[in-house]
């Protein structure tokens, strides 16, 4: 293996986030087992979901020495009142000095807020100490928003922040492919974008998880990749993980020093542990690259699901 390719994989690696929700957490038994202090956890608000449960698990990751980075879903919030106590709670409980702020997956908003603009707006953020905000990415476009909605909100996210005294970056959806990534990253950047980047990973799991979660979440063209290997039935329970995808955009990292990634954030598909396990092993350089490409993990790993 060239130990430089694995020292840029090992580098871009280092300083993850990890994302867990209100009931994944409940399963885990102590996140300290799992992933560095100090990790950077993300903790789900989902449409229906209970704002009190992220509140709970953002405190008990403070409790045990991680960074809380809940998400602030506009399309759930009721008012300006909800939103003020949320982070108000969010601040004074658990001590959330970051957050990512999305529209959310509801079709009807619950209250006055239909995007992530529209919250940021409001100050509150700013007045509760929230004071380092993640927004949405989409490498791949959204099923949500059109490429000019796209490009206008990333234009305005880009502006708010150069106004303000807060720092902000974009955190994408979970991706599949090298090329595209960096195509995206180059045409957002000709065009204005200047804030970091945290590229979006799923975690180690079979390819019938992967398809699953990726028909959830509107992942069109790297739908399509996975589905043609799904053809091959054998394949389904074949267990991948993103090694390619990392070393590729670790080699642009390093070599564009004007490219704006910085970074990755993990989506556990194949679970917590598993998915921690892995991005450990890959910042100890406990590796070997075979021919494929992919990593080979010197510390034993078992299988995802």
């Amino acid at each position: 293996m060239d130990p430089n390719l694995s020292l840029q994989i090992s580098d871009a690696m280092r300083g993850y986030s990890i994302e867990t929700t209100p009931a994944g957490a409940a399963k885990i038994d102590a996140f300290a087992n799992h992933v560095p202090a100090g990790t950077t956890v993300n903790v789900t608000y989902l449409a229906g979901a209970d704002p009190a449960d992220t509140l709970t698990v953002c405190r008990r990751l403070a409790d045990e020495g991680m960074t809380p980075v809940p998400h602030v879903a506009a399309r759930n919030i009721a008012s300006a009142n909800q939103l003020n106590s949320y982070l108000g709670a969010l601040a004074g409980d658990a001590g959330v000095r970051e957050a990512l702020v999305i529209a959310g997956g509801r079709d009807r908003p619950a209250g006055p807020f239909d995007a992530s603009m529209a919250l940021l707006e409001t100050g509150l953020f700013e007045k509760h100490g929230i004071r380092r905000i993640a927004v949405a990415g989409h490498p791949e476009g959204s099923p949500d928003i059109d490429a000019a909605g796209l490009a206008a909100a990333l234009d305005a996210k880009n502006a708010w922040a150069a106004a303000r005294d807060v720092e902000m970056y974009l955190e994408t959806q979970f991706c599949f492919e090298t090329a595209p990534v960096l195509t995206w990253e180059r045409q957002i950047r000709a065009t204005g974008n200047r804030l970091p980047i945290k590229i979006g990973l799923p975690g180690p799991a079979t390819l019938k998880t992967l398809v699953k979660y990726a028909q959830m979440s509107g992942v069109g063209p790297s739908l399509r990749v996975l589905t043609r290997q799904t053809r091959h039935i054998a394949k389904l329970l074949t267990v991948r993980a993103p090694d390619q995808l990392v070393a590729g955009l670790a080699a642009a990292i390093t070599d564009a020093p004007e490219c704006r990634l910085a970074g990755f954030h993990l989506y556990p598909f194949g679970g917590f542990a598993k998915t921690a396990a892995w991005a450990n092993a890959v910042v100890d350089g406990a590796f070997d690259l075979d021919e494929a490409g992919g990593f080979k993990l010197r510390a034993p790993r078992r299988d995802a699901s």
